[in-house]
């Protein structure tokens, strides 16, 4: 009986010594994440007595800001027309349905509740005053958002800007946007989350996972170059096709002889297939690290790290075609725009942010962003190369449709194929990377329609007036 007892008693401390180690664990390692998510009810009646911080564009236009009435406040978003161009990037705040984007990820900014604010939360408690957040002062331009998005004219795609010189990111349009000020309504949140043919929650600029098509020759042409597979003056003939281990890759024409800057401009896949074959899986695939594809840059939002063929996919005739942007490889348009901002800076991708400062409401600075260095792409030897024949593709290539008068612009058109046996008569994602001006640049950018066709006819105008936009406000 006595051993009974005391089995049972070694079965309750032992029962009592897990509980305390979970409760621990959950504290210590899970606390603030459960503290500061967007479903958490505690944390939605805290906010309802606070006033949450504005949200401002690099220019000082509020994007996002609480009216508050007498003792309630109520979310309001900048809209153009019927929808917000900031959608999927800011997000919303919603009693009902938690929150998203940025409003989520700088929650506790926002509300005033980080342990920089533990002072003034106190002396909000003494006084009996109203508490307030803090603000947000983003890197996007209000009004190159509403450019691209405009652009897009409704169609299923993205538009991802960057200054090459410091990373900010300028624009980040997903298409098709909504209208952040209704979610609140049980109707249009049920018609946006059961849209799976539109997705229009999803932020394809930064989670789109796209076969890049020829704008990834940028990535291959500079592995080519890099580790002197090739030398720029070095031709090849072009007939149209090439075959790998039997199979037939055709081009989109006969190229006839063409060298690397002609092979650039004109968007020649016999070239970088058999350039591809020569760099090797282990080459291109350590070049496709240089630039960050399958890495997520932390800009406060998720990011989709791309994906290239698994192991046992990387056949020689799959390693050919991922050399021009088809096979297994998914980019998404931050990634791809990232590619550009290398290219444009001298091989360097300088690290991607949306968020500029943290202030309070006083415009006391809280937190401010310093621009870094994030990956050494490729050399200044390199990108100048790429570069030029970028310039090219713009003068007398396949991008032509993206010059601007009195304007040296590079850009590489991509025209990725999306047939399949469900869909053979699907239309190719029209891609469009670039720069302007070339020779000092201060945007780059990425555009991606979803199987609207041609890049160079489809994706290239939109580039023109999103980088035109941008080198008139600046």
């Amino acid at each position: 009986m006595k051993n009974n007892i005391k089995q049972l008693g070694y079965f309750l401390v032992s029962i009592f010594v897990i509980l305390i180690l979970y409760l621990s664990y959950v504290v210590v390692q899970q606390g603030e994440a459960l503290a500061t998510h967007p479903q958490n009810r505690r944390l939605a009646a805290r906010e309802a007595a606070i006033i949450r911080g504005t949200i401002f564009d690099r220019q000082g236009t509020v994007l996002a800001e609480t009216q508050w009435d007498g003792h309630q406040g109520k979310r309001v978003y900048r809209m153009e027309g019927t929808v917000s161009p900031f959608a999927q990037v800011i997000g919303y705040v919603s009693d009902r349905y938690g929150s998203a984007g940025l409003e989520a990820s700088y929650g506790k900014e926002l509300l005033g509740l980080t342990d920089a604010d533990a002072i003034e939360n106190l002396l909000d408690k003494i006084l009996n005053r109203t508490p307030r957040g803090n603000d947000l002062v983003l890197t996007l331009d209000a009004t190159l958002q509403k450019v691209a998005l405009e652009a897009l004219k409704g169609r299923k795609g993205a538009v991802v800007a960057l200054d090459p010189r410091d990373g900010s990111i300028l624009a980040m349009v997903s298409s098709p946007a909504y209208n952040t000020n209704a979610i609140g309504d049980a109707k249009v949140w049920d018609q946006l989350n059961g849209d799976e043919l539109n997705a229009p929650l999803l932020n394809r600029a930064a989670q789109g996972a796209y076969a890049p098509g020829s704008v990834i020759k940028l990535v291959t042409g500079a592995g080519l170059l890099e580790q002197q597979k090739i030398q720029p003056q070095d031709t090849i003939q072009c007939p149209g096709y090439t075959i790998v281990d039997g199979y037939k890759m055709v081009d989109n024409r006969a190229h006839g002889t063409v060298d690397f800057n002609k092979a650039l401009a004109l968007s020649c896949n016999t070239y970088f297939a058999q350039g591809g074959m020569k760099l090797g899986w282990k080459g291109f695939l350590e070049q496709a690290d240089r630039f960050g594809l399958t890495a997520a840059p932390e800009i406060g939002l998720p990011v989709r790290a791309g994906t290239l063929a698994a192991a046992k996919r990387q056949t020689q005739s799959q390693l050919a075609e991922t050399s021009f942007g088809q096979g297994d490889t998914l980019i998404s348009p931050l990634h791809m725009a990232m590619v550009g901002s290398a290219i444009a800076h001298q091989g360097m991708i300088m690290k991607p942010y949306l968020v500029q400062a943290v202030r309070k409401p006083d415009g006391t600075p809280v937190r401010s962003m310093e621009p870094a260095q994030w990956l050494r792409a490729t050399t200044p030897e390199v990108a100048a190369q790429i570069t030029q024949g970028m310039i090219s593709s713009v003068e007398w290539g396949t991008a032509t449709a993206a010059a601007i008068p009195g304007v040296k612009v590079a850009g590489k058109t991509g025209t990725a194929e999306t047939k399949s046996e469900k869909d053979p008569n699907s239309l190719p994602h029209a891609w469009f990377v670039g720069f302007a001006p070339a020779d000092q640049p201060s945007i780059a950018l990425a555009v991606v329609v979803e199987k609207a066709g041609s890049g160079a006819v489809v994706a290239a105008p939109i580039a023109r007036e999103v980088m035109a936009a941008a080198l008139k406000s600046r």
